[in-house]
């Protein structure tokens, strides 16, 4: 490309000014805070825990109408205070990025080849019988030395590390009350 002195004066006037102007006053940070806040303005803001790892950052989300309009760290959370690492930035896409998500439970019968949608009450129910038969079938109320044992063999539990400890006393409290043994926790495999 050719060029002439006159238009290299040119081009190097413009830099140094937009430099100038750039580095000597003119910001726009609050601008870009004013504008960060419209987006969030009648939101309602939920605290929740980062489901991807162990580790249970903070995340504020922000809904408007039901539907997710951002999320970010949550800067009261003493584990993150505010920072997310890049699984925990792109959780937003949980939302608006997978058109398979499920968002209602699904059930098949058994020998059954389709998956059938249910409410929550009939999956709750389910389970809740489910975890019954289960319990009833291998509760072991003495051990073979006739030793009271009260325990059941036949269910297992592994945790969620996303579970602050008040809500892990109470998960445990209720895993042991109904006997079972063999319960693990996500940090520690």
């Amino acid at each position: 490309m050719d060029i002439n002195r006159r238009q290299f004066l040119k081009f190097s006037g413009a830099s140094i000014a937009g430099i100038a102007f750039g580095t000597l006053g003119l910001d726009l940070s609050p601008i870009e805070a004013y504008a960060y806040s419209l987006r969030t303005l009648h939101a309602k803001q939920t605290t929740t825990i980062c489901p991807y790892c162990a580790v249970g950052c903070g995340i504020l989300v922000h809904t408007i109408n039901d539907k997710v309009v951002n999320t970010e760290g949550d800067p009261d959370h003493p584990i993150n205070e505010g920072s997310l690492c890049s699984k925990g930035m792109a959780v937003y896409q949980l939302s608006h990025n997978n058109p398979n998500r499920l968002t209602v439970p699904l059930y098949r019968k058994p020998y059954g080849t389709r998956w059938e949608e249910v409410s929550w009450d009939f999956a709750l129910d389910k389970i809740a019988k489910n975890i019954k038969t289960s319990r009833d079938a291998s509760f072991e109320a003495v051990n073979a030395k006739g030793q009271e044992v009260n325990r059941t063999m036949g269910i297992a539990s592994l945790g969620s590390a996303a579970l602050d400890n008040e809500e892990c006393y109470i998960y445990q409290k209720l895993l042991r009350a109904m006997g079972l043994v063999y319960i693990e926790h996500q940090a520690r495999i």
